[in-house]
């Protein structure tokens, strides 16, 4: 499913109109996308918990010519599902 589905989705389901839909689903995105860049959690009780996560500084190699790199520290989006979206996913 894409973005245009999803959005249709939201309109057959809440009936709101395509355009309300849209701005809707992008109200969610863009509150979950800040709180993220803020340092917090967002956590929907059923559904999930999106988080950062910090990946440490490692060694890595460069696939072409083999040699050792040096690949930096950086922070991650990180999405850990809750339990009723396991039960979905698993048709319980």
């Amino acid at each position: 499913m894409n973005k245009s589905e999803l959005i249709e989705q939201i309109a057959k389901r809440s009936g709101l109109s395509l355009a309300g839909s849209r701005r809707a689903l992008d109200a969610v995105l863009a509150s979950v996308s800040e709180a993220l860049s803020e340092g917090d959690r967002v956590q929907l009780v059923g559904f999930g918990t999106f988080k950062i996560t910090e990946r440490n500084s490692r060694e890595g190699r460069n696939p072409k010519t083999g040699e050792v790199i040096q690949i930096p520290a950086s922070k991650t989006p990180s999405f850990t599902a809750g339990a009723e979206l396991k039960k979905a996913v698993n048709g319980r």
